[in-house]
């Protein structure tokens, strides 16, 4: 019998809210929907409380929750990983390849992982989505790679509009302004990659104040 991975949405909560509770909802019946998992017929939004994150694993047998506090995050710093990115277009518990980049990445006393693909193109670090400005227009690496459509992805498209996705390399993208965002820190800056300073961009500290609606 043919596993089937639970589902992971983990959402922030600030103010007692979710503010960006129908992007992860809208998501998540995405993913249900293709790969089978009954979508619960009541999910409230959670709320109340202190700020921070809740986590939901939906799988064949129901919902899972969990909490945690929130660690604040304003610069990352990002080694290149070994381990290659297998594609990973929903977000389930299979997250191997992450943890693994992520343990290496915290080894060499940096705070994430930068995965390739097989073709040696960026991807996406263990927990954030990426971004590049290239002089006024924002770059992602293009869906089609097999890269996680994150919420925090969604909601920067929300605020910049349509993204310029990208088959890079390393190479290609190095020197440029790079940045990070997911659904429970907001938008990060990148303060160096593999020891290379990462510029910063007016344009993504626009962003950053905008990210929470």
């Amino acid at each position: 019998m043919r596993h089937t991975p639970a589902l992971i949405e983990t959402m922030r909560i600030r103010n007692g809210v979710a503010p960006l509770w129908y992007l992860h909802i809208r998501r998540l019946a995405t993913s249900c929907k293709a790969l089978g998992i009954p979508l619960p017929g009541e999910l409230p939004p959670p709320q109340g409380g202190l700020d921070r994150t809740v986590r939901w694993e939906v799988g064949m047998r129901g919902v899972q929750q969990s909490e945690r506090l929130v660690e604040p995050v304003e610069r990352v710093k990002l080694i290149i990983s070994r381990i290659t990115h297998h594609p990973y277009p929903h977000k389930t518990t299979e997250r191997a390849q992450f943890d693994r980049a992520r343990d290496k990445a915290r080894g060499a006393e940096a705070d994430d992982a930068l995965l390739l693909t097989p073709g040696g193109y960026l991807a996406e670090t263990a927990i954030w989505s990426v971004f590049w400005w290239e002089g006024g227009t924002l770059c992602a690496p293009a869906l089609e790679l097999g890269i996680l459509p994150g919420v925090g992805r969604a909601r920067i498209m929300e605020l910049a509009g349509p993204i310029e996705e990208r088959r890079s390399t390393w190479s290609e993208v190095r020197g440029l302004p790079i940045f990070l965002a997911n659904a429970v820190r907001g938008v990060a800056k990148v303060s160096a990659v593999q020891d290379d300073p990462v510029p910063s961009a007016k344009q993504t500290d626009d962003l950053a104040a905008q990210f929470w609606p």
